[in-house]
């Protein structure tokens, strides 16, 4: 599962929005969640990406989308990716 953790950050690091939303949306654990809260926050969509966090049951990210993205490879290292 971390492999396509991993592969949706790629792509959102890459612009490529879209492609990443597609693997996250489809699975329902908890970081696909907080990543598809990252999505949608990039995206604009605050409501949506607070509907996601707590998803996740984490808060609404208060870093910028940079940082955000770093922390979520940050917790994929963690994972042992």
């Amino acid at each position: 599962m971390f492999a396509e953790h991993l592969k949706a950050l790629d792509l959102a690091r890459d612009g490529q929005w879209e492609a990443s939303h597609e693997i996250v949306q489809a699975h329902s654990d908890s970081f696909s969640s907080l990543i598809h809260a990252y999505l949608h926050r990039v995206e604009g969509d605050q409501s949506n990406a607070a509907y996601w966090y707590r998803r996740a049951d984490e808060e609404v990210c208060q870093l910028s989308p940079e940082a955000e993205l770093l922390s979520l490879y940050e917790r994929c290292a963690q994972a042992g990716i």
